[in-house]
This record gives structure tokens, sequence and C-alpha cells, in this order.
């Protein structure tokens, strides 16, 4: 359904706005622009669109996934398709195929999603993928993330640069809120799709957007949300300075095993012993060309306390995590080895 909906709750984006809106587009030759053709992306497209008269050196090319989800998904690639040939873009549609899972069905899409985004990024050699992730977005991600538990690294929730494979991702509009691009596309009278999954209340962000609907009147808003993630990020970003540092006094490599020194780990705080871990994990999966996937913090965490104990104890310990083998020695170094494929994905500790 395509919508244009009657009240302006905020003022429109203007062009005044935009240099520092779209300011990490600067230097860039080749941009995605990641558009589903719901408000928020469509306001992405409008508006680089008008960055770009000032910057017609940068392509711009409209990437957009039909999903297969619905029976309407293919007539919507084209409207997407369709307007950003209205403003001058180059669009490209790419299917997700194939069965769709049962569950986690929103996970999977946009993990799908992505997957296709970059794809076609490194196909026409795009340097960055942008998306249309607002504040309201990165409330819902940091309201998700204190639901599940997350450490400091989860709090500070979607970064504006990050990086996705071989391409940067952008997030320009993650510190405006969704109102304003609806004000934007009501003022220039451009129309989008009004997607029902939206609305659908089996979905965990759906319910979060009715919870933070109720917390905002108590004063937990988007932007006081979006505070918490920019204070978690600059704390995260302080501990993996501080974990590399560590790292790379501990950190060796002896045959075909990493070992972290124990002299290096013991002094270490534990929240940085746990990043130390999990580097020398991440080091030697690399050195196997692993199929790289993260780590729960509740089973490195029971990990690195078993290990702890071990060594408080000077005793040795065996233990694996993520396709690795972890041993104590009576050195009191670590020594860390690709698990046997057979054995992957039993984790277990033996002390």
């Amino acid at each position: 359904m395509t919508s244009l909906p009657n009240p302006i709750t905020q003022d429109p984006i203007t062009q005044d706005e935009l240099p520092s809106l779209f300011s990490d587009f600067d230097g860039l030759e080749h941009i995605v622009l990641a558009v589903s053709g719901g408000a928020d992306s469509t306001a992405l497209m409008l508006l680089a669109a008008r960055w770009r008269e000032a910057h017609p050196a940068t392509l711009l090319t409209v990437v957009t996934v039909d999903h297969a989800l619905r029976p309407e998904s293919a007539g919507e690639c084209m409207q997407v398709a369709g307007r950003a040939e209205a403003f001058g873009i180059p669009c490209l549609i790419r299917c997700w195929s194939g069965d769709k899972p049962a569950s986690r069905l929103q996970e999977s899409a946009r993990t799908a999603r992505y997957a296709l985004l970059a794809e076609a990024a490194v196909e026409i050699g795009a340097d960055a993928i942008a998306t249309a992730h607002t504040l309201d977005d990165q409330a819902e991600t940091v309201l998700m993330r204190l639901l599940h538990g997350s450490s400091v690294d989860g709090l500070a929730a979607m970064r504006p640069v990050s990086r996705r494979g071989e391409v940067a991702h952008l997030r320009p509009l993650l510190g405006t809120p969704k109102a304003r691009l609806v004000a934007t596309l009501s003022a220039a009278d451009v129309p989008w799709i009004e997607d029902p999954s939206n609305r659908n209340g089996r979905f965990e962000r759906v319910r979060l957007r009715r919870l933070l609907e109720e917390l905002a009147p108590l004063g937990l808003d988007p932007r006081r949300l979006s505070l918490l993630a920019e204070r978690a990020a600059r704390s995260a970003d302080a501990l993996e300075t501080i974990t590399a540092a560590h790292f790379a006094r501990a950190y060796r490599q002896e045959g075909g095993e990493g070992v972290l020194g124990g002299s290096v780990y013991r002094a270490a705080p534990a929240d940085i012993r746990l990043r130390m871990i999990e580097r020398a994990i991440e080091r030697v999966r690399e050195s196997e060309d692993s199929r790289p996937y993260g780590l729960r913090l509740e089973r490195l965490e029971a990990l690195g306390k078993a290990l702890d104990l071990a060594a408080a104890a000077g005793r040795r310990w065996r233990g694996s995590l993520g396709g690795v083998l972890m041993r104590l020695t009576d050195a009191g170094d670590i020594h860390i080895s690709p698990e046997a494929p057979r054995r992957r994905g039993r984790a277990k500790d033996k002390m």
C-alpha cells in the first residue's frame, strides 16, 4: 500500500542540512543506496539525489531486494526502480531465492538482504552501502540489546560508519528522527510503500516500537537511548584500544598454535581478559580460513571463568569454543589451536 500521511509532526530536512548529514559520502566515488520503498529508505534516496546536485562526480546506484515473502514484493521493487529513475539514479533489483525459514524470519531476511547488497556493491565497484537507519531504529536496537543483556559493545548498537565485507556501511540518517523523514517526503509530495510486517506484533522490533511509545513520557525516548549508544560506543572503543595493547604484548605464534602469555593475561582486568581470549580465537580461526561467526557472550564468559579458576588454583585446564581448543599449561600460558572438524560445535571444559 502506498500512502502520504496527513500530519507533519516535524520540519522537513532542508538543503542546507545535507552537507553535514552526508559528510561521510565526501570523497567516495560510488555509493549503493539500499532502498526498500518504505518511508525511511525513500527519504534516503530523495535526500541523496539532492545532495548529489552539489557532488555530481559521485555515482549513486539504488539496490532494492525482493525478499519474495509477499505477493506484492515484486511489484514494489518495480515501484522503487521507477522512483529511482525519476531521481536520475539507476536501480538494481536483487532477489532472495530459495526456501524461507519458519522461525526468525526477519533476522534471516536481514542477513540475506545485507549479503545481496554487499554482493551488488562489489559487482559494480561501489565504495560503500548506505542504509536509512534512523534515530528511532537506533533506540529500538539499544532497547533490544538491553533486554537481551548485552555488554557495552552491544549497547553501542549501530555505528554511523562500519564495515560490511569489502565495502563501508554508512548510516547517514542515524541521528535523524523518522518523523522528519516523513515530513520531508510529504513536503516533496513523494509517496512510499507501507510494509504490513511493520505492524505485526509477532516481530520483536514491532513490540519494542510500541514499548518505546510507552516509555517516552517517562524520559526514555529515542534521543536518550541514542545518547546511551554513543557513550557505550566510546567506552567500547576505549576497551578495544586497551585490549589491543595487551594482546600485542601477550600473543605469539608457536608452530601451528597461538599462545597467550600467562603473565600479561593474568595482570589484565577481567573484561580485557575476555576480549583477549576472543581475539586469540579469531586469530586462530583466521589462520584456518574458518567461516567467521560471532561468539555468544555467555559462553565466552563461562570459558573465561573456568580458565581463571584453573589458573588461580595452578591446575591444568582444557576447553573449546568457536571451533578452537584452548589449554592452560604448567607455565600458565594459554595455547590455542584449531579444533578437529568432527568435534566442532561441542563446547566443553575440563579441569
